[in-house]
């Protein structure tokens, strides 16, 4: 596979085992920076064993990838230290406030303490928690503890953010917001590579890899993939074509 300098994700052949199930079969792609890299597929499909492999979370069985320049096998550490990853499970801890989960993990992430307190400010204000960082954070709506797990992941200003699944169980209100900020970041020069099972969501990707049964079905814009599932339909969407692979997939 051909790379580039502004390529900050690279898999050739990845693959994950567990045991006789294959999980990720040796799938290969890229990912630019600054763009928003959208990760699709239905439950059981790779995504999430495919996010954890690129986090530095779990060991691949085989093949090859860098993140931010450090090899998945052997640099697993210090990809942790440049990503932000947001799990589809609410992680942080339920019995501190909002602003004690930012204090905690300004810590675990190592900044420097005098940059703290800008640091907590510009989160809050970006995740609109202000009026509510004294309440503990298990009597929060699910909206406002995703905006909060979100937060977390941004603290230490990481370069790539693995979002996955991050507006599942959320409001309409609250995704739009989700999506707006992304865009943000993304114009910033954050790459954010994301999974969602909203296909409506995955338009605002730039470019889009479908995964089933831990293989690649497709790769390309929402336009193009689009057009390469569904030619002979002028009025079909990203769910339509979404749709048809998997089942093409299955077949």
């Amino acid at each position: 596979m051909t790379t580039s300098n502004s390529d900050v994700v690279t898999v050739n052949d990845l693959e994950k085992r567990f045991g006789t199930f294959v999980a990720v079969d040796r799938i290969s792609f890229t990912v630019t920076r600054g763009e928003i890299f959208g990760f699709l597929g239905p439950n059981g499909s790779g995504k999430s064993t495919t996010i954890r492999m690129l986090c530095g979370i779990l060991t691949p069985t085989s093949g090859h990838g860098q993140v931010a320049g450090y090899d998945i096998f052997t640099e697993a550490e210090a990809i942790k230290k440049s990503i932000g990853y947001m799990s589809q499970k609410f992680s942080l801890y339920e019995d501190l406030t909002p602003l004690e989960n930012l204090r905690f993990y300004l810590g675990i992430y190592s900044v420097p303490e005098e940059r703290w307190e800008s640091r907590i400010e510009w989160i809050l204000g970006m995740t609109r928690l202000h009026e509510i960082r004294h309440r503990q954070t298990r009597e929060l709506p699910q909206g406002w503890r995703q905006r909060l797990a979100l937060g977390c992941a941004l603290l230490h200003e990481p370069e790539i953010l693995f979002l996955d699944e991050p507006t599942s169980g959320v409001d309409p209100i609250t995704r739009q917001h989700f999506w707006n900020f992304i865009g943000q970041l993304s114009r910033e020069g954050i790459t954010v590579f994301v999974t969602t099972h909203y296909m409506d969501e995955a338009r605002h990707c730039g470019r889009i890899v479908m995964i089933n049964e831990g293989k690649i079905v497709a790769t390309g814009s929402p336009a193009e993939i689009i057009h390469g599932a569904c030619p002979d339909r002028p009025g079909a969407d990203l769910n339509d074509a979404f749709v048809k692979l998997m089942s093409r997939s299955n077949n």
